[in-house]
């Protein structure tokens, strides 16, 4: 069976890479995936380009996990020196765009799903879900389909991590920060200079130490990245607006940042999203300990991935390289998602048997 599955994975690999499915154009992916399972028996649900489906013997009363990944890609850069949309192997790397970033991961779930898929008496039932816009972080992509999955105990999430175990990943904010000063004639007296206003908060963020550690990642980390003020030389600027780019770990929420932030700093800060969470799942967990036991490590991502929807505890892991994702020529080793598959399957063997 393992053998089927590998190969099928790999066949379908190649068609994805074949057609064009950047963020917000993924129909045609979805078609096929969605084709894929129902060509196997498998009821499957649709909302806009999000396919998911339930293990055969879905039993409410059960605990559910989750397995995701995303068939959504990135534009190919300007570097490529083959057709991106060509799947070609060559010294056992398939060559395509979404090869690494994220299609072997994605069907290497599938594959792990389709394994697990008629068996009866698990512990846990199965949600495969393959959604877009991942790469933009879209409000079309898994956020919009978590209310439809029903209640989940907890995740994989597909990422290239070379089958290590992410164990926490990172939030994000990015802040929008605006200083009112008055303007005036540079030449006189005149005015209340919104840059030299900005000092004052600017080097809060570059100095502030939050309280809490994480053990994953260490401190939160805070860096200013865009400054904007001023028309001309001689007027006395009435407003200043800098962005801060806030990497939040485990140790926080967002909104608790945020609410930190707003208690120190004079300027008004505007949080362009609090929907990037930070995320992580407890190294004792059952899955991280199968994998533990299977030989893989645990490490903190400092990548952000669909982990940040959820509020689960969730593991991203993964075959492929993240050095590669969005690289000119992206490939990935045909056997990384044998692998991938057999290692997924060995992971969740010991948890979903409720052995």
């Amino acid at each position: 069976m393992i053998e089927t599955l590998q190969k099928d994975s790999l066949e379908l690999l190649k068609n994805l890479i074949s057609i064009q499915s950047f963020s917000k154009e993924e129909d045609k992916t979805a078609d096929l995936i969605g084709q894929f399972l129902q060509e196997r028996g498998i009821k499957i649900h649709r909302k806009l380009n999000n396919i998911w489906a339930y293990n055969q013997h879905f039993d409410a009363s059960k605990p559910t996990v989750l397995l995701n990944s995303h068939h959504d890609t990135v534009k190919p850069n300007s570097g490529y020196t083959r057709d991106p949309y060509e799947p070609k192997i060559e010294d056992g790397k398939l060559y395509g765009l979404g090869s690494n970033d994220a299609g072997g991961c994605l069907v290497s779930l599938i594959a792990t799903f389709l394994y697990f898929y008629a068996q009866e008496d698990l512990a846990y039932n199965i949600c495969l879900a393959t959604t877009a816009e991942e790469e933009i972080s879209g409000n079309n992509g898994l956020e919009c389909i978590i209310p439809d999955l029903g209640e989940l105990e907890f995740a994989i999430v597909g990422e290239p991590t070379e089958m290590q175990l992410a164990i926490a990943e990172r939030g994000l904010l990015v802040l929008d920060c605006t200083v009112t000063g008055k303007a005036g004639h540079a030449a006189r007296e005149e005015g209340d200079n919104a840059i030299y206003k900005a000092l004052k908060d600017i080097e809060w963020f570059r100095n502030y130490r939050f309280a809490k550690v994480s053990e994953v990642f260490g401190p939160l980390k805070m860096s200013v990245t865009i400054i904007n003020a001023g028309s001309q030389h001689n007027v006395v600027p009435a407003t200043c607006t800098f962005t801060v780019d806030v990497r939040v770990t485990d140790a926080y929420t967002n909104e608790e940042v945020l609410r930190i932030i707003r208690t120190h700093v004079d300027c008004d800060v505007q949080a362009r999203s609090v929907r990037l969470k930070p995320s992580s799942i407890d190294k004792e967990h059952p899955l991280v300990q199968s994998g533990i036991a299977l030989g893989r490590t645990t490490y903190g991502s400092p990548t952000t991935s669909d982990q940040a929807l959820l509020s689960i505890p969730s593991v991203k892991v993964g075959p492929g390289d993240s050095a590669r994702s969005h690289m000119a020529d992206e490939y990935v080793f045909v056997k990384e998602i044998a692998e991938g598959i057999q290692l997924y399957i060995d992971m969740l063997k010991p948890v979903i048997n409720g052995k």
